[in-house]
C-alpha cells in the first residue's frame, strides 16, 4: 500500500477474519507510505498484536521498484509456503483461503487467481463502464484461456502464489510497469499451472475519476508492451498457437489504434 489511510482499516479487518488457523497465517502489511498512513498503521498493528493476531508491518523508507520492490522485500521475509496478495482496496471473503489453497495439493499448480468484484459498480457511468469491461475480461477472457490451456495472468491482486513458483520463475522484477503480468508469463514458461476461479469473488473499488482511470490504463497499456518486448522471443517458442495467443494478449490495447484507423478510413470514404 501507498498512502492508503482511508481503506486500510477495512482491509486489515477482513484479513484478520480469514478462516484459517492463526498459527499457520502471517499477515504482512507492505507499506511504502510517505504520509500519516504509517502512523495509523503502527497503531492498528499494535492493537492487533495485543489481541493475538499475526500481523507484521514492513515499512520501506524508499519506493525502489515500487510494488515489485515491496513484494520482493516481503517475500524475502515471508515464512509461509503460499502467498496471498491483496491490494489495499480489496476486501477478501472470509473463506478465501479455504476455497483457494486446496488447489495446491496438485504440485504443478503455481497460482490460483480469483475474480474481481466491484463495490462501487453503480457509482457513476464511468464505474459502470469499467465494471462491464473488467467483467468481460474475467468471465470470458480469463475463463476461456484457462479452459483451453492458454496462458493467463495473475491480475496483481486477489490471488495466491506458491512461494516456490515465484522463486523458480526468478522473483518479482521491476523492469516493467506490470510486474504481475511479467512474473505470470515467466512462471508459465517454467511449466507452472495456473488456476482461475471465477466463482470466488474478491470485491474492490473502481477508480471514480477520469484522472485515476487514465493513470491505471496507462500502466496496464505500457506494462503489456514492455512485457511483449521482454518476452516475445521466448513466447514464440511455445508449441502450437500458445505463443501467438500469449503475445496477442500483451498487445490487447492495440485494438484502440486499429479502431481509430478504421474510423479514419471510413470517414475518408
Amino acid at each position: 500500500m501507498y498512502n492508503e489511510k482511508y481503506v486500510i482499516e477495512k482491509l486489515l479487518q477482513k484479513t484478520i477474519e480469514l478462516n484459517w488457523p492463526a498459527d499457520k497465517l502471517e499477515i504482512q502489511i507492505l507499506d511504502d507510505s510517505t504520509d500519516e498512513t504509517k502512523d495509523l498503521l503502527n497503531d492498528l498493528v499494535s492493537q492487533y498484536l495485543q489481541r493475538g493476531f499475526p500481523v507484521i508491518l514492513i515499512h520501506r523508507s524508499n519506493r525502489e521498484g515500487y510494488k515489485a520492490g515491496a513484494l520482493k522485500n516481503g517475500l524475502s521475509l515471508a515464512k509461509g509456503d503460499f502467498i496471498a496478495i491483496f491490494d489495499a482496496d480489496f476486501l477478501p471473503d472470509t473463506d478465501f483461503l479455504i476455497k483457494t489453497i486446496p488447489h495446491f495439493l496438485n504440485e504443478k499448480v503455481g497460482v490460483v487467481q480469483t475474480r474481481w468484484d466491484h463495490l462501487n459498480r453503480d457509482y457513476s457511468i464511468l464505474t459502470q463502464l469499467q465494471a462491464f469491461a473488467l467483467d468481460a475480461h474475467f468471465t470470458s477472457e480469463q475463463t476461456g484461456r484457462n479452459v483451453n490451456g492458454f496462458f493467463i495472468n495473475f491480475n496483481g491482486t486477489a490471488g495466491v502464489w506458491r512461494k516456490q513458483t515465484i522463486i523458480d520463475a526468478g522473483g518479482w522484477e521491476a523492469d516493467t510497469l506490470t510486474e504481475d503480468l511479467d512474473l505470470s508469463y515467466r512462471a508459465q514458461l517454467k511449466g507452472w499451472k495456473f488456476i482461475y476461479r471465477g466463482d470466488i469473488l474478491s470485491p474492490a473499488e473502481l477508480p471514480v475519476t477520469m484522472a485515476a482511470l487514465k493513470s491505471q490504463q496507462f500502466r496496464w497499456t505500457k506494462g503489456g508492451a514492455e512485457t511483449f518486448q521482454k518476452m516475445a522471443e521466448e513466447l514464440l517458442k511455445l508449441p502450437g498457437s500458445g505463443g501467438v495467443n500469449a503475445l496477442t494478449v500483451l498487445l490487447t490495447y492495440l485494438i484502440v489504434q486499429f479502431l481509430f484507423l478504421f474510423l479514419y478510413f471510413q470517414l475518408q470514404v
